[in-house]
């Protein structure tokens, strides 16, 4: 005991202190450190010496703020690359669904406005204004007497029959102001109107992206069609996406930036159309056949102009299509059945037909033509644009004289035709009505863009603005591709 009671204590084992320790537990415990390396500088009169003939490229450094959240994203910075991980409007959590908007804005460059569209009675139209000179040169001061909506812009060609408050005229059109394009301060406005709906119940927050898919021409850092994506989508409780397109609000914002803005939902068949129906006069072509027959006939002289008042009306909604299409090629009886091929040249193919039918191919979609015009002329055309169905109208020919009797043959190919032979390609082709697009420019084309996924009004009437899905009011049928989210470059190599 007595040994053991004087024996020395055991010596603990070395340990580092608190103080000691660092923040890395790897520098502290490792076992290899790289071999010693001298430093370039050997105090701080060195170091601020060579400073002087070195240039420092300011960097913003985002310091980690602990665990990544919804305030804090995680961002990954370097070499000059600053990229947020954060994704709230990509893609919805494991079971949850997400409801997105897509709004394609079209700044309508080939329609510039005159300002004061809408002048004050106390005070006539402003001059018009010297900006922009390559837009805006074609448009002359609007007379007061004159003043009236265009009449390609929705929904209706005069203030008297608009059912809603007519928009303000405004001292100058914001697009003159903020520039001739889709600005940054257009899509900021667009922004706060969304604002303006209510979201989903379980939504707090509007997160937005944006797509410039075509720049000008002449002018190729200003966009003039900009997808812009919104999530979540309106509450449909409160308002549904046909009426979202025709809301007063939507309405006002187009004129005042002078753009057509078309709302989808974001799904998987807006991207990947399968079947496209075209509409042929006004649409594929610039004229109306009938018309063009009518101008051929000099006896009695004024049979064109009241051929051409009867298809305007019609084309209006304001006379039934089949009554008013039999009246018309009653009053062509005795034309030439040759007339027909006389008239293959004078057709004028729409701008941006040709390379639109060949991205369609190269997409794989299949393509029709259903016309209230005649069968000779529309399969005719089907053929030199490679369409896959032509579908229209058959006129009588007498065998023994070889002309028009004036009476049609089997039904006529207005509203309610083009849609049950537009649902009839679907289902022959096995496609769902989803993924059809319908175009079209009269109100005899309302019934089939309504039953098509999406029915896309091209520089159409006014009451066809107001009722189609879409509206593109331009100069060329390709800006279609766009609706599909197509860029202009992707655009160029489908089209090439």
């Amino acid at each position: 005991m007595a040994e053991e009671t004087g024996a020395s204590p055991r010596q603990a084992r070395p340990s580092m202190t608190a103080t000691m320790r660092s923040s890395s537990f790897l520098r502290d415990h490792q076992q290899y450190r790289p071999q010693y390396k001298p430093e370039n500088h050997y105090g701080i009169d060195t170091v601020v010496e060579d400073l002087r003939a070195t240039s420092i490229s300011p960097r913003d450094i985002t310091p980690f703020k602990g665990v990544p959240s919804p305030e804090n994203p995680p961002t990954i910075v370097e070499s000059g690359v600053s990229h947020g991980l954060s994704h709230p409007n990509c893609t919805p959590r494991t079971g949850a669904h997400l409801d997105k908007l897509v709004a394609t804005l079209f700044y309508r460059s080939s329609a510039p406005r005159a300002s004061n569209v809408i002048p004050s009675p106390q005070k006539g139209p402003s001059p018009q204004p010297s900006r922009s000179p390559s837009l805006h040169a074609a448009a002359p001061a609007v007379p007061a007497a004159e003043s009236d909506i265009p009449p390609t812009m929705a929904p209706s060609s005069s203030l008297e029959t608009y059912p809603l408050e007519p928009p303000a005229a405004e001292p100058e059109p914001l697009d003159h102001l903020y520039g001739s394009y889709v600005t940054p301060m257009c899509i900021a406005a667009f922004l706060h109107l969304m604002t303006a709906f209510p979201l989903p119940p379980s939504s707090t927050d509007l997160t937005s992206a944006h797509r410039c898919l075509k720049l000008d021409p002449s002018q190729e850092e200003h966009p003039v069609v900009v997808e812009l994506t919104v999530a979540p989508a309106p509450s449909p409780d409160y308002l549904s996406l046909a009426d979202l397109r025709k809301h007063e609000l939507i309405y006002r914002f187009e004129r005042e930036w002078n753009v057509d803005v078309a709302l989808r939902a974001d799904t998987l068949w807006r991207r990947y159309p399968r079947l496209v129906v075209f509409d042929m006069d006004s649409t594929l072509i610039t004229q109306e056949v009938i018309d063009l027959l009518a101008a051929t006939i000099k006896d009695p002289p004024d049979l064109a102009a009241r051929v051409a008042d009867i298809t305007h009306r019609a084309m209006l909604g304001e006379l039934e299509f089949d009554s008013a299409f039999r009246e018309r090629v009653k009053l062509l009886t005795g034309l030439p059945a040759t007339i027909f091929e006389e008239l293959r040249p004078v057709l004028d193919v729409t701008n941006g037909v040709r390379p639109l039918l060949r991205a369609l191919k190269r997409l794989g979609v299949r393509t029709a033509v259903l016309s209230g015009g005649f069968l000779p002329l529309t399969s005719w055309l089907a053929g030199e644009l490679g369409i896959n169905y032509a579908h229209a109208n058959e006129v009588v020919i007498d065998e023994t004289t070889g002309r028009l009797t004036g009476e049609v043959k089997g039904r006529i190919v207005g509203k309610e035709r083009k849609r049950e032979l537009l649902i009839e390609i679907a289902e022959k082709e096995g496609i769902p009505l989803e993924q059809v697009v319908a175009v079209g420019d009269g109100a005899n084309d309302l019934l089939m863009m309504e039953a098509a996924g999406l029915g896309v009004a091209w520089n159409a009437k006014p009451r066809v603005q107001m009722e189609a899905s879409a509206r593109i009011n331009g100069d060329s049928l390709l800006d279609l591709l766009h609706l599909f989210g197509f860029n202009a470059e992707e655009v160029q190599q489908l089209s090439a």
